[in-house]
């Protein structure tokens, strides 16, 4: 049984589980590009650009443009998560706990997700028709900017927006990535303009949600680099990939072999890598400013 079940016994229980506060949701599911995965190993084929020919007679031969194919691979992981409710259990509590920690599980599930897609974002790329190839991230990233000596503000999002830009990156569905220290730094920008304060003072109330052109995800999981230093992430939708080998099942089974203990378990099998390098920016940050 879970060891933490005693603090719930009758004598001293309200009749309600409370679950702390905690990530309950997926940031990044939705601003990723995902596929079903039913293989050890999954490949997201793209097709790079080509140039179109100058056609310099009439009725010449039409020209045959050979499109190149690249690929990237994605391993697939398992997840999960399981805990135990004795029998006496649901004799000493007023509640039945089994259904609290199914959803305990699945929160803990989605925060996984988001770990995946958080590591992926600048570790290295398996690239290659059978993905023996490796790409690291500074290879191929549209910008790797460190504006942790001051406390960032909106030219630094110009910064990112502009890098994105260079690299002729689609305007729609881009993404910011950062900690809410980030939105607290914004808000103290001595430079920033009325038009600008207002814009961040509404996301900070959850007016809007997008500034600059990208929808802000703000996280608390982003990879510390040094110290107080952390990496945030700006991208594209389609410049990161997610392959779902099974998405989040549950199961509550009594187990027969530890006292018919009642099991809650829960599990997921997914992978993630970087698909395109030029629509990732990545920026240091300090956490503490």
């Amino acid at each position: 049984m879970s060891q933490q079940i005693p603090t719930a016994y009758i004598q001293s229980y309200g009749g309600n589980v409370i679950a702390l506060y905690q990530q309950a949701e997926a940031k990044l599911q939705g601003a990723v590009h995902e596929e079903p995965m039913k293989a050890k190993a999954h490949f997201f084929d793209r097709i790079e650009p080509t140039a179109a020919v100058l056609k310099t007679v009439r009725h010449g031969p039409t020209p045959i443009v050979d499109s190149p194919h690249s690929r990237r691979m994605v391993v697939m992981a398992d997840y999960e998560w399981a805990d135990l409710v004795d029998q006496q259990d649901e004799l000493r509590i007023l509640i039945d706990p089994k259904s609290a920690y199914a959803t305990n599980a699945v929160k803990a599930l989605k925060r996984a997700y988001d770990d995946v897609v958080i590591e992926a974002f600048d570790a290295d790329a398996k690239s290659g028709e059978t993905g023996t190839t490796t790409v690291v991230f500074t290879d191929e990233d549209a910008g790797d900017e460190d504006f942790s000596a001051a406390a960032m503000d909106v030219e630094d999002l110009l910064t990112l927006k502009q890098l994105l830009d260079e690299q002729e990156v689609p305007a729609g569905d881009r993404f910011l990535l950062a900690a809410p220290s980030v939105i607290s730094q914004l808000l103290r920008d001595a430079e920033i303009s009325s038009a600008d304060f207002q814009m961040v003072r509404n996301l900070v109330r959850g007016d809007i949600d997008t500034v600059l052109g990208f929808k802000v995800i703000t996280s608390n999981r982003l990879p510390t680099v040094a110290s107080t230093d952390k990496y945030g992430f700006a991208w594209h939708k389609e410049s990161m990939g997610v392959a779902i080998g099974m998405p989040i099942k549950t199961n509550v089974s009594i187990r027969d072999d530890l006292s018919y203990a009642t099991q809650v378990y829960a599990a997921m099998t997914l992978g993630a890598a970087r698909l395109q390098g030029k629509g990732v920016v990545r920026y240091r940050f300090d956490d503490a400013l």
